[in-house]
């Protein structure tokens, strides 16, 4: 079953077991999906943004989460900190399993190899490698020192 029938599925069920909370993270989901798909129409994509797009929407979710989270809880609003964080966890839940760090650095080293990259100038090459294949899996802000590092 792929990404946005789950989605999709877990949202009725949300309406008919009356969880407001889940069911208001969902449509901001659904939502976001949609506004990508109005904007993949635009270029000429009739059939929607692909599954790794839509994780890569639920990645960017979860994070801005974190960092609301975090602002809150250093404002001091608990309350407002606790609701991101439960929003996180309904998120996560479409999410593919996180890569260790050393996971992340053997996908790191293997995706170099395959490229062949020998320079920082390979780095946007190994990136998007890596993008195509753990996308959704890693955090690609922390992953881009690492490259940098294995390359330099």
């Amino acid at each position: 079953m792929d990404l946005r029938t789950r989605i999709s599925d877990a949202l009725k069920q949300a309406m008919k077991d009356k969880d407001a909370a889940r069911l208001s993270t969902l449509r901001l989901i659904n939502a976001a999906i949609k506004d990508r798909d109005i904007d993949a129409r635009a270029k000429g994509i009739d059939d929607g943004v692909p599954e790794a797009e839509v994780l890569a929407i639920l990645g960017k979710m979860s994070k801005q989460r974190m960092e609301s989270a975090r602002a809150y809880e250093e404002g001091g609003r608990l309350d407002l900190a606790e609701r991101e964080r439960s929003e996180i966890e309904i998120i996560e839940e479409y999410l593919p399993r996180q890569l260790s760090e050393d996971e992340t650095a053997a996908a790191v080293d293997a995706a170099i190899a395959e490229i062949g990259a020998d320079s920082i100038r390979d780095m946007g090459k190994v990136i998007g490698a890596l993008k195509a294949k753990y996308t959704g899996q890693m955090d690609f802000g922390k992953v881009g020192p690492t490259v940098k590092e294995r390359l330099s």
